[in-house]
Formats: C-alpha cells, structure tokens, sequence
C-alpha cells in the first residue's frame, strides 16, 4: 500500500495563496509522499489555540475523513492539538502526530545538558499542560518564548487569515529567539511549536548555530520508519 500523509489544517476562510516552498506544512514539494489535506470543521486558530474542547471531535471526526481516504499517516498544523493527541491516536488506526511537541522529552535526553527554547504562536497559551513533562526537572530546563501580538500572529488570527512575508517571519521568529538567549545563555536546542515556522528552520540554524527541530522534522521520523505494507523478504 503507498503511502500517503493526511494533514489536518485549520479553517482560513477564503485566505487562500501559493505557500512557501521548504518547509510549508501544505506544500506538497516539504513531503517525499503524496498528501491529502482535510479542513476542519469550526477550527480557527483563536479557538484551537485557547483549547476549545468541542474540537476534538471535530478533528477526530476529519481525521477519519482522511483514513478513508487513504492516510498513512496522520498530522496537523496547528502545535495546540497536542490536546487531542491521545484521544486521535487512540481511535484512529494510523500513527498520528499531532504535534512537534512530542519530541520535547527526547530532545531533554538528546540534549542532556543546558535548556531547550520551545518557540511558539502564542506564549500565553503554551501552559505546562501542552509541555506534557512528567519531572520538575525536565520543566526547569525549558524555556518558551511566542510571536503573539506580531504582523504574523495578527493575519494568523484574522478571518481570512492572510499571509506573511517570509522576511517577516524569519524577522519575528529570530527576535524571539533573541529575546529568550539574552535570559538564558545555555539554550542548546530549539523546537518550533508553530507548524507556519519550519520554512524559516534553515536561516535560523544557520543564524543560531543550534539545532532546530519541529513538525516537519516529527513527520519526516514517521515517514522513514512506518511499513508501506509490502511483504517481507523471505530468508
């Protein structure tokens, strides 16, 4: 069976414009699969973000759609829907990775050593709860710093939503990390919560010189390791 990457988006009204290539979630030229794309129902960025409830069904419901459809594989971009996680991997038959926050315990033993800057959307909604960290000690070394109030967060939040300069991400996203290096000097990985961010992960490892990780890294992993369904070698 071939494989191919459902990717759950959020509602953007009638926003619709090319996206950038390298990196963008919705761009079929960031995946080496076919993809297919589901809208769901009543999902704008203010209520995922806040943590409406009501949502999970929605997406659960979506992500469906897409198992029908032929999904392989399971994501979304939006970072938030990390709520729904547990709930969408539980009843839907294919692996799903909701967000690029799962890989934040690992990244802590990868990089045993220093702080991990998780950078986000919206800062004032990325509570301990989403981190999902089960030490005090894994909490202690990571340090989270978001993009709210800038030209990116308010077309985000616009309905349409409208798109973003790349200059002007890379610009926000690099302020954002430069606010929170100025407080922590031993920051030793990056991980984007954002899925709009990984078209800018090359300038900003080549910017930072730190590793920078998020969505696109989290589905690549699964694309790699996840059966085609073919027959195994006899012996």
């Amino acid at each position: 069976m071939e494989q191919m990457l459902g990717i759950l988006t959020l509602e953007r009204g009638t926003g619709k414009w090319p996206r950038p290539a390298g990196g963008d979630m919705t761009n079929p030229s960031t995946w080496p699969l076919a993809t297919i794309i589901e809208i769901v129902p009543g999902a704008w960025v203010e209520n995922v973000v806040r943590g409406d409830p009501a949502m999970q069904l929605a997406f659960l419901e979506a992500g469906r759609r897409l198992v029908e459809c032929g999904a392989t594989i399971i994501t979304t971009t939006c970072g938030f829907t990390r709520r729904y996680q547990e709930a969408l991997s539980r009843q839907l038959p294919v692996p799903v990775a909701t967000s690029s926050l799962l890989l934040l315990p690992s990244l802590l033993r990868i990089h045993p050593h220093g702080k991990i800057a998780v950078l986000t959307y919206d800062s004032n909604f990325l509570d301990d709860e989403l981190l999902c960290l089960d030490y005090p000690a894994d909490r202690s070394r990571v340090v989270v710093g978001g993009v709210e109030g800038g030209v990116y967060w308010k077309n985000e939040l616009a309905k349409p939503s409208r798109p973003t300069d790349l200059a002007q991400l890379e610009s926000e996203v690099w302020h954002c990390l430069q606010k929170l290096h100025a407080h922590h000097q031993d920051i030793r990985a990056v991980l984007f919560e954002c899925c709009g961010f990984p078209p800018t992960a090359m300038r900003m490892r080549e910017r930072s010189n730190l590793p920078v990780y998020d969505i696109v890294t989290l589905c690549r992993l699964m694309i790699q390791t996840v059966s085609t369904g073919q027959p195994a070698p006899q012996r």
